[in-house]
């Protein structure tokens, strides 16, 4: 009876062993966390896109591929609120704005007061620093299990556009119909003397097309990449509001990863929000500079304007946030001390 020699056996028991090793590594690799998030997936008009793939290439980098990402662009895993439900009650990430995170933490409006920055390394510090964000962060933890692990620069400062004439102060709103992200957007149209409708963003070119409405309020990044340039002749550059998303992950799954790739993780997150913050900032002018080249009239408002604009501002927003959303005035107070506007609480 013929046997198997020694040498050949010991070998096959080794390439065995190896084989198991090796799927056993690649099981701990395929270890894959869902990130979704808006816009479509084009680099050059969605900051979103370009966080999204700098962090993915990060994580896996940082955890020697343990942690994989798959990203979900163009909100392909459902609408806002959708995409939270699923960030608190599955293993996985993603990129909300207002509209996602409002319904959990209405607090989060009081980051959006007008003029609450003057430049983009206020808003930096008023993130990375303040008292007010980090019981924003310790609030949705408390309320949702959802953790708060960065906050996203998507464009720079908000402007605003319209086809019916240029707005240099606030005066010139006066009778137009805007379209409106969230109430909050409402109740300033009506402070300038215009109205707000809310409408999806899925939905704004055309009805700014059609007239449903005459104009908007994003920052460059947005017009461009919903081509509103072409259904919109002006732009005013009144910087009136920072234009950021929220990086959101499930509590329970980034506890219950071990030590070291939860740092390694959260090492890739802080190191893709500082790539995000210097891309945003790099391409502010030259996405201005498109949208003059396609035919808007770009308006830099005197500041005077921008003054008129922020006494006009500032009071309706702080009203509408206390009487509407019924924010306890602790919150305004927070954020206005750390950023650096105390008076307006007096």
């Amino acid at each position: 009876m013929s046997s198997i020699p020694r040498s050949p056996l010991k070998a096959m028991v080794s390439a065995c062993l190896l084989s198991a090793a090796t799927l056993a590594a690649t099981a701990q690799a395929a270890t894959t966390v869902n990130l979704s998030y808006n816009g479509a997936p084009d680099p050059d008009k969605n900051a979103v896109h370009v966080f999204a793939t700098n962090l993915k290439d990060l994580v896996e980098e940082k955890t020697d591929g343990e942690l994989e990402l798959k990203l979900y662009p163009n909100s392909q895993l459902g609408e806002e609120e959708e995409r939270m439900e699923q960030t608190m009650n599955t293993p996985s990430l993603n990129v909300a704005s207002f509209a996602g995170m409002s319904p959990l933490v209405p607090e989060i409006f009081v980051s959006a007061i007008p003029f609450l920055f003057e430049d983009f390394e206020d808003a930096r510090t008023f993130f990375d620093e303040g008292e007010y964000w980090q019981e924003v962060e310790n609030a949705l933890r408390e309320r949702t299990g959802i953790e708060l692990l960065a906050v996203v620069e998507e464009g720079g400062f908000l402007a605003f556009t319209n086809n019916q004439r240029p707005i240099h102060s606030p005066a010139d709103f006066e009778g137009l119909r805007f379209r409106a992200m969230d109430p909050s957007q409402v109740a300033l149209y009506e402070a300038f003397g215009a109205s707000g409708t809310p409408i999806p963003w899925t939905e704004v070119y055309m009805a700014l097309r059609t007239g449903v409405a005459d104009g908007q309020m994003n920052p460059p990044m947005y017009i461009i990449l919903g081509s509103l340039y072409e259904v919109q002749d002006y732009l005013t550059l009144a910087n009136i509001q920072y234009s950021d998303q929220f990086l959101v992950g499930n509590g329970e799954m980034i506890d219950g990863w071990d030590a070291d790739i939860r740092e390694a993780f959260l090492e890739a997150v802080n190191e893709a929000t500082i790539m995000a913050r210097e891309h945003n900032e790099a391409k502010v002018d030259e996405r201005i500079a498109y949208l003059a080249e396609q035919g808007m009239e770009v308006i830099r408002p005197a500041s005077e304007d921008l003054a008129a604009f922020r006494e006009i501002g500032q009071p309706a927003y702080l009203e509408w946030l206390t009487e509407e959303q019924d924010i306890d005035q602790r919150w305004i107070d927070m954020a206005l001390e750390d950023a650096g506007m105390t008076q307006l609480a007096e």
